[in-house]
This record gives structure tokens, sequence and C-alpha cells, in this order.
């Protein structure tokens, strides 16, 4: 793969090679006469793992990783944010539930709370 230096310019297709060629290219570099051909196929294959590690943004996981104050700080208010959308999310289901368990069961305590709230709810409605 060619270094671009500018966006714009097309990349070059490279051509596949195996492992196992590339491994006894490896292998036999030192007894080849033509390094060359053995050092620009391990330069386009560095090249082609930087992009890799490059593109998996590798650096910005490792630069939030370093400040452990940072870490701590977004993954609190990640718990936070989960924590508060789980309690809304369980307090309208549990309202829809017992809503439409009041209409089937005699619940002996919850039916009486859910009674007062509908005369709240009822009255508010009347103003």
């Amino acid at each position: 793969m060619k270094h671009r230096k500018n966006k714009k310019e097309p990349i070059e297709e490279i051509e596949h090679i195996s492992m196992k060629e590339l491994d006894r290219m490896l292998n036999d570099i030192y007894l080849s006469d033509d390094t060359s051909k053995e050092l620009g196929l391990i330069k386009r294959y560095l090249e082609r793992l930087m992009l890799i590690i490059e593109r998996s943004r590798i650096r910005e996981y490792m630069m939030l990783t370093d400040s452990k104050r940072r870490l701590f700080v977004i993954n609190f208010v990640a718990g936070l944010g989960k924590g508060f959308g789980q309690a809304i999310g369980f307090t309208m289901l549990a309202a829809v539930v017992f809503y439409m368990l009041s209409f089937w069961i005699k619940l002996p305590i919850i039916g009486e709370f859910i009674a007062k709230l509908l005369d709240i709810v009822e009255n508010y409605r009347k103003r």
C-alpha cells in the first residue's frame, strides 16, 4: 500500500500473497540476493498494518485509559445515565402493569393505592 500524503491521491491495489509465501520470503530474506523485493514487500505490509491500527482508533483508546480520572468521570456519568434511564423505564412499566392488573385482580394493598391515585387524577381532571 502506498503511503498517501494527499487524500485525493488514488490507492494502489496490492497483489495478494499467501501467508506461506510471506513466511518463506521472511525466512529466506538473509539468503536471498534480491533483498529489495523482500524489503519492499515488508514495507507494504507494515504500511497496511499501520493503516489498520490507525483505523481501529487504538490511539484514542490508549489516551483515554492513560488518565484514570478522565476514565472514572466518563464511566461515572455513563453509569448515572444508565441508572436514571432504567429507573424511569421501570417506573413507567410498573405503572402500566399495575393499572392493567387493577381491572383484572382485586389487589388488597396495591388496589387501594391505585384507587387513591385514580381519585387524585379524576379530581385533577375536573378542575
